[in-house]
């Protein structure tokens, strides 16, 4: 399978009517995807692996199905910036801007610096992706590498802008600051005290039985667990 009319064939095949319903709610354009399963993505993901230039153009089909493939399958420490910032203004529902893109981005050198550009973007799905980027970006990355100082001012930035930031973004500042706390340890209380701050922020969910997790809460949960400050290798599922 190295061709994208194979993929698309195959991704095609496992299509569904009813996940597209649902898929829907949460804001994807019915018209631009299959409905396709994380799981049957995966099975098909491992046939095309390091197939880096098949990966960008299943992105560049539009496809939603192919895009979050995409994600799957790029390596994102390969792509240059014109390519990641390309990535960030094609996507178009949350599932490519607050996964797929975060992902490649991650994986890359630029990380930071995109996630600090993209942050300040007045488009909504745009900053969506920065703060998930620089997110991902802290959650993989040592302590001893960070900049403390940059994200204890975008944590204030989040207090300061949350409620009258797009509902997206709303939505990755609440997940910044969970991974703040869960992830840097020595700024465990200090996202803690902004989080205690926000308190519930609200999302419009469209109707969907999905909720905002409570940032207190989720670190709380995660210290409890012992699991502050533990990296992970990569944030991709």
């Amino acid at each position: 399978m190295n061709e994208v009319t194979e993929v698309m064939h195959a991704l095609k095949e496992k299509g569904n009517p009813q996940r597209i319903q649902l898929f829907i709610k949460h804001g994807a354009p019915a018209d631009k995807m299959y409905g396709v399963s994380v799981a049957d993505m995966k099975v098909i993901a491992k046939k095309i692996k390091g197939q880096q230039d098949l990966a960008y153009d299943l992105y560049e089909t539009g496809n939603s199905d192919a895009m979050y493939l995409a994600g799957m399958v790029a390596d994102g420490a390969l792509m240059n910036r014109k390519q990641l910032d390309a990535w960030a203004q094609q996507s178009h529902w949350q599932m490519i801007s607050e996964y797929t893109v975060p992902w490649v981005a991650t994986e890359n050198t630029l990380a930071r610096e995109l996630a600090l550009d993209w942050i300040q973007s007045k488009k909504e799905s745009v900053a969506a992706s920065g703060w998930n980027t620089y997110a991902g970006y802290i959650t993989v990355t040592e302590d001893d590498q960070l900049d403390m100082d940059e994200i204890q001012s975008l944590l204030k930035q989040v207090e300061k802008e949350i409620d009258a930031a797009p509902n997206r973004v709303r939505y990755t500042m609440n997940g910044f600051v969970i991974s703040v706390g869960g992830y840097v340890l020595p700024l465990m209380k200090a996202a803690k005290a902004t989080a205690k701050k926000l308190g519930k922020v609200k999302v419009d969910m469209h109707g969907t039985a999905c909720k905002v997790p409570l940032a207190s809460q989720y670190i709380e949960k995660m210290e409890k667990m012992g699991k502050v400050g533990k990296k992970r290798k990569t944030i991709k599922c």
